[in-house]
């Protein structure tokens, strides 16, 4: 997506686009504004006309709290419980916009106008603060999906496949020419066996990559959640700013991130299987992109130098991934794992991602491919949840205790006073990355 450049509107627009939405001066003006408004819908001529605002926006809020129970809680929509958080600002946002209907009867024009201008005032606020319970939008680029990155410049890498195993920095010396940071970019990779319909794939390369001659390095996946696409384990779980920390630590090393598209679009969840409804998404992670990373980058040929990350949807397919496939992967970072490819609530999972076989669907799962693969030679699974995410502890500790059976070594993360979010991802790849790094053999 293009914008208007050099012109007053164009610096507009990129300015309002680029504006920080996750942090406090937008936050505290908005609230501000939003308070001042809701004063003055408060304040009526008559005590009759105070007490209908009030009541009005008593109603809303009892509203809001309804739908985050109903939708939340018994339809369970959102597949995640809606934190305290995220439920009272929903009924903060309800009561003002209830509020500033009271103020559409009875009332001079101006008042109506400035009640219609405190809806959209109240939806905001609301949407901001919930925005940063949840850690997902940096800013309205991010809303939209506007990817920031541009095409990846790959002329200074060639593609090599090396038996080094994880011995990466014995000889290794960072050049004085060493970038102080990696460089992310996008790829097409193409879906060459699988045909899958993969969208465009966000490549991070450490500083050492991007030096006249790179040395061999380890391999991260990274996946977002559903929806989703791969740009977000970036811009809302800035996996980027991770590597480089540990870059800047380790002369320049640190893992070569690729987050292909394992969804073939937001709507879409292939569960990371093949399946004749939804695509071959297995065969395009599994074949496609392996061929490709081979082919432009150098590259370790042990599985114990690639690892899988992911968040949710993304997470489980971590956990699929280094379950059922030890000889590509050694270790694996899940933040907020399900317990196994699913497609929701009902009978859809089985027939739409496994063709109505019931056999295949158990096969395909994390506690079965851990007994099938059992034991593991050399496998690492972290687990990260949040605090508040009870459903997904739940999850974590049961497949925990089925790696741990089938010998891998494993570990859980408990993200403090965070829930199914973005900031859980971010805690996870804080403390749990470090553990799989040591894994990839780049401690040593």
């Amino acid at each position: 997506m293009r914008r208007p450049a050099g012109t007053l509107k164009g610096s507009t627009l990129n300015w309002l686009m680029s504006l920080r939405i996750d942090q406090q001066p937008f936050l505290i003006a908005a609230d501000v504004v939003a308070a001042a408004l809701a004063l003055y819908l408060l304040v009526r001529p008559t005590w009759r006309r105070v007490l209908a605002g009030v009541l009005a926006a008593i109603a809303g809020g009892v509203l809001g709290w309804f739908v985050t129970w109903l939708f939340g809680d018994v339809l369970n929509l959102f597949g995640v419980q809606l934190t305290t958080v995220t439920r009272f600002w929903v009924v903060i946002g309800c009561a003002g916009i209830a509020l500033a209907l009271a103020n559409l009867f009875r009332s001079r024009w101006w008042r109506k106008v400035i009640a219609v201008v405190s809806i959209p005032v109240f939806l905001i606020v609301s949407a901001a603060a919930i925005n940063v319970d949840f850690g997902a939008y940096r800013t309205l680029d991010d809303v939209v999906g506007v990817v920031p990155y541009r095409g990846l410049d790959l002329h200074h890498e060639h593609g090599e496949v090396v038996a080094v195993g994880t011995d990466y920095g014995s000889t290794w010396t960072p050049p004085a020419s060493l970038p102080a940071t990696g460089e992310t970019g996008t790829v097409r990779i193409p879906a060459t066996t699988s045909g899958f319909p993969a969208r465009t794939a966000v490549v991070y390369l450490p500083p050492a990559a991007l030096t006249a001659a790179p040395p061999v390095l380890p391999v991260l996946y990274a996946f977002a959640g559903q929806p989703g696409a791969p740009a977000d384990v970036f811009t809302a779980g800035r996996i980027g700013a991770v590597m480089d920390a540990y870059a800047a630590k380790h002369g320049g090393l640190a893992p070569i991130v690729v987050a292909a598209d394992q969804l073939g679009g937001p709507d879409r969840n292939p569960m990371c299987v093949d399946s004749s409804t939804l695509g071959r998404s297995a065969t395009y992670l599994l074949k496609d992109v392996p061929t490709w990373i081979r082919a432009h980058l150098r590259v370790s040929s042990d599985p114990a130098a690639w690892s899988v990350f992911g968040y949710s949807q993304g997470a489980t397919c971590a956990v699929q991934f280094a379950a059922g496939h030890p000889e590509l992967f050694g270790s694996a970072l899940a933040s907020s794992s399900e317990l196994g490819p699913t497609l929701g609530a009902g009978g859809s999972t089985v027939a739409t991602g496994f063709a109505g076989s019931v056999t295949a669907y158990r096969a395909a799962q994390p506690s079965a491919l851990l007994r099938a693969n059992a034991p593991y030679r050399d496998s690492l699974i972290v687990f990260g949840v949040g605090q508040n995410d009870l459903r997904y502890t739940g999850y974590a500790h049961t497949l925990r205790a089925d790696a741990d059976r089938a010998g891998m070594s494993t570990d859980l993360l408990v993200s403090p006073g965070s829930a199914h979010d973005w900031n859980t991802v971010r805690y996870t790849l804080a403390h749990g990355f470090p553990l799989i790094a040591a894994h990839l053999g780049l401690e040593g």
